[in-house]
């Protein structure tokens, strides 16, 4: 008697996160991905040698780098390294670089980034972290939130995926808005990230 035994390929989508700060979305993504048979988080790029991620990284066990921003803009370095990773797709968490022109032709439509707030508002060079909350509370909303977009030529122009949002209550401060702004990017982002890759 012959026996077939019906094998499932599993083919893994290796994840390269760039970010510029304490790395909290990177190690949180990290975590979520942690059991996955289909997607790895390969390694971590920073423009930062004294980036909190980088220690965060070390302590999940995952590669991490530091590069120039002229390394950065030519590309070629940063293209060798993922290449050398089998990077598949790359998420910016907290990355404050405009991404150059080599990364996007390497990698078009495989490039997405979460900017804490509503775009098209409170978007573009110079909105990020405190400066968006800020921003909001001054401006009177009554409310803000996520969004996950593809990453083009320009700051928080490309394609939205995903947007949630939260109450901005009279009195709160950019403090308290930032809050609840990472409780959103905590919850969403990496299921966003599984939900995308899944579909492709």
């Amino acid at each position: 008697m012959i026996f077939c035994a019906r094998l499932t390929l599993i083919f893994m989508t290796k994840i390269a996160i760039f970010a510029s700060g304490s790395g909290t979305n990177a190690e949180n993504i990290a975590r979520y991905f942690s059991n996955s048979e289909e997607i790895e988080i390969a390694v971590i790029l920073s423009n930062k040698q004294r980036a909190g991620v980088h220690e965060r990284a070390r302590k999940l066990g995952i590669p991490s780098y530091t590069f120039s921003k002229t390394e950065f803009d030519d590309g070629e370095l940063i293209l060798e390294t993922l290449h050398q990773y089998g990077v598949d797709f790359i998420v910016l968490a907290g990355f404050l670089l405009k991404v150059s022109p080599p990364l996007l032709e390497a990698f078009p439509y495989k490039i997405i980034n979460i900017h804490p707030a509503l775009l098209p508002k409170y978007g573009g060079k110079g909105m990020y972290g405190d400066h968006v909350h800020r921003a909001v509370v001054d401006a009177g909303e009554k409310e803000s939130g996520i969004s996950i977009h593809y990453v083009n030529e320009e700051y928080d122009e490309g394609d939205i995926i995903f947007q949630a949002r939260c109450e901005v209550l009279p009195g709160d401060t950019p403090a308290d808005v930032a809050q609840k702004v990472h409780e959103l990017e905590y919850t969403y982002f990496p299921q966003v990230i599984a939900k995308l890759l899944r579909e492709k």
